[in-house]
């Protein structure tokens, strides 16, 4: 077994202090470092392969404060990105024709300029617009009403968190009253025709695991939550995401404190699967901050594990060649993204 943590029963929410512990904290004995896994397999240094998705992180402002949540967005979170960033993020994105733009947050809708943003985007031609939804939001204020209508102009591709087709599981992640709230925002999407038959209007759903465990099958979940929703409520959907649990955030926390680390750590180590390394998304993905900074993914983005500034590491430097030959870094929490079937913001990689 690994030997006892320091910090156990203390939280590290400092983003320096969890990619410190990460570092340092368990790995001393038994397990070995993600770098000598890549190494056995001819992977080390990883490399990006082509830059297709250009995932932003618009802003932590949320309506809720969920306990899986990477990026510590609630409420009391201010941070925005400023205007000026957003035009050199469409500039960059028609400039180097770079077909997918994954917006998340927090709620990313709760943005001031978000609808410009969106509207410009498609103007400029993006191919793919996505939009990370906590569905709740569509309720939170009458501003957000309309938001299905919204999406479906802009066709607009919408990914919700779901964590189960059940009230209390989903409550007990999320919040009380959660589950009640996405049903009808659910609801609200397919009468707009999101999820339908015949639709090009398309809505998937992301499951995480609630607790210290890794996810079931994705095909497997899909088919639950589809014969559920449809059954228990008339909702349709297209796709189910399976998406593992990384040790950052709220969620290393919650690790630490229910001493759960040392065993979900040696489960993905145990679990790591070469096959899962080709599909990556910091191969094909750059993660971009609210302040414009540049990062190989959304989970290296709350660790503050920048680009090198050497490679362009604000969106005012973007520089494509550079980012395409660029060493990406890693640390220990990638192995849950190479555990089992492999994990990443589209689901499943392997």
């Amino acid at each position: 077994m690994i030997k006892s943590l320091k910090a156990r029963g203390s939280e590290l929410s400092d983003s320096e202090k969890q990619l410190k512990f990460l570092s340092n904290g368990i790995f001393q004995d038994n397990l070995p470092k993600f770098e000598d896994s890549l190494k056995v397999n001819n992977h080390f240094p990883l490399h990006p392969s082509k830059i297709e998705i250009f995932q932003l992180n618009i802003g932590y402002m949320c309506n809720q404060t969920c306990k899986h949540c990477h990026v510590d967005a609630g409420p009391d979170r201010k941070e925005a990105m400023s205007k000026e960033n957003l035009e050199l993020v469409l500039k960059v994105l028609e400039e180097h024709q770079i077909p997918s733009l994954d917006i998340t947050g927090g709620a990313p809708e709760m943005h001031p300029h978000f609808r410009w943003f969106v509207e410009e985007a498609n103007k400029r031609g993006v191919k793919e617009i996505i939009v990370r939804s906590n569905l709740t939001i569509l309720l939170a204020n009458p501003k957000y009403k309309d938001l299905p209508q919204f999406f479906a102009r802009n066709n607009v591709r919408v990914i919700s968190s779901l964590p189960f087709y059940q009230e209390r599981r989903t409550d007990a992640q999320r919040g009380e009253g959660v589950f009640g709230k996405s049903i009808e925002a659910l609801k609200m999407l397919n009468e707009v025709g999101y999820g339908k038959k015949g639709s090009n209007l398309q809505i998937d759903l992301v499951y995480n695991p609630t607790g210290a465990f890794m996810p079931g099958s994705q095909a497997q979940l899909e088919a639950e939550f589809k014969k559920n929703l449809l059954n228990d409520f008339g909702i349709e959907f297209n796709q189910l995401f399976a998406i593992t649990n990384l040790p950052i955030s709220r969620f290393l926390d919650y690790l630490i404190v229910s001493e759960n680390y040392e065993d979900y750590m040696e489960k993905l180590v145990e679990l790591f699967n070469p096959a899962a390394i080709d599909g990556l998304m910091c191969r094909n993905t750059i993660s971009v901050d609210w302040e414009g900074y540049l990062y190989d993914c959304d989970f290296n983005q709350m660790l503050e594990m920048q680009i090198d500034k050497e490679v362009g590491s604000h969106i005012k430097d973007f520089d494509l060649e550079s980012l395409e030959k660029r060493e990406i870094k890693i640390n220990q929490h990638c192995y849950g993204c190479t555990a089992g079937a492999g994990s990443s913001c589209q689901g499943t990689v392997a």
